[in-house]
């Protein structure tokens, strides 16, 4: 990873692991957890009061995204469910929700501080069918088609490497699965140097696409059905939006991203020594979910 990119990525890490010290600290407070302060146009306001009324204090306060996806992404009984930086757990805790007993919520987040954070919202919430993950959205710890559903609020924008979350995501997916993300979007007309104008890379501004570049990258990596639908106004031609894409039913490249010593997900195929490949997943689901037996 070249430097600045490795910089920025840092800088991201610090802002958001303060904004979960501060929301953590803030909960031990008489009055409860204040919100991080951010503006109008991201936060937990922007979830209906009665998805607000029904979750940990921490986790409102902890809430920077710019959307709600798990209403975009229009989640069903049953489904695995992703959240590409899930921060303090928020959508996770509704898409667990919405996806019930039968389904699974995973939350990847790349910060130890909104890890635990998250953790701590998930057992005030009395959510079991949740897992969090450590790891980065450029890199996701799971196996290749195995997630209903994808979703991300206002993350995919701070990254340094949008063409490898697009791959990514596209990889874990299930033929047949789709992406439901809420996301900074720039109008075509602005330069990179006039989105950086508009505020810094990890105030969500800088580091965003433009609705052709999100196109071209999601149909590059290999979705279908690319809708980006602007909905408020963050900054001067600058929009929050929601993005839908979909995994073809039948993909005919391969798609195997897995450790160079791993069979189906797991390391030391067929002998005493076997594991999973993937720290969130043991080694009869990661086997079940490739769909093939031992290889020699």
């Amino acid at each position: 990873m070249p430097d600045q990119s490795r910089d920025l990525r840092e800088t991201v890490r610090r802002r958001y692991a303060a904004a979960a010290v501060k929301v953590t600290e803030g909960s031990t407070a008489c009055c409860g957890p204040e919100p991080v302060e951010i503006d109008e146009n991201f936060g937990s306001a922007l979830y209906p009061a009665d998805e607000r009324g029904t979750l940990p204090a921490e986790a409102l306060a902890a809430s920077l995204g710019c959307g709600n996806p798990t209403a975009v992404a229009e989640l069903h009984e049953g489904e695995r469910v992703l959240d590409l930086g899930s921060g303090g757990g928020i959508d996770v805790l509704l898409s667990a929700r919405r996806v019930g007993r039968t389904g699974k919520a995973y939350g990847l987040d790349m910060t130890e501080e909104m890890l635990s954070l998250a953790l701590a919202n998930a057992a005030k919430a009395g959510a079991t069918n949740v897992e969090f993950l450590k790891g980065t959205i450029e890199a996701i710890p799971l196996p290749a088609n195995t997630i209903d559903v994808v979703i991300s609020n206002c993350v995919i924008n701070l990254s340094t490497d949008k063409a490898a979350v697009f791959t990514e995501t596209f990889r874990v997916l299930k033929p047949g699965g789709r992406i439901g993300v809420s996301d900074v979007v720039a109008d075509d007309s602005l330069t990179p140097e006039q989105r950086a104008e508009r505020g810094d890379y990890v105030g969500c501004i800088a580091g965003a696409l433009s609705f052709s570049e999100y196109h071209e990258g999601l149909t590059a990596a290999g979705f279908t059905d690319v809708e980006i639908t602007p909905t408020h106004s963050v900054a001067d031609g600058m929009h929050s939006a929601i993005v839908r894409a979909s995994k073809p039913t039948e993909v005919s490249a391969p798609e195997a991203t897995t450790p160079t010593d791993a069979c189906c997900g797991v390391n030391a195929c067929c002998t005493p020594a076997e594991s999973s490949a993937y720290p969130a997943v043991t080694v009869t689901d990661a086997t079940a979910a490739s769909g093939c037996g031992c290889q020699e």
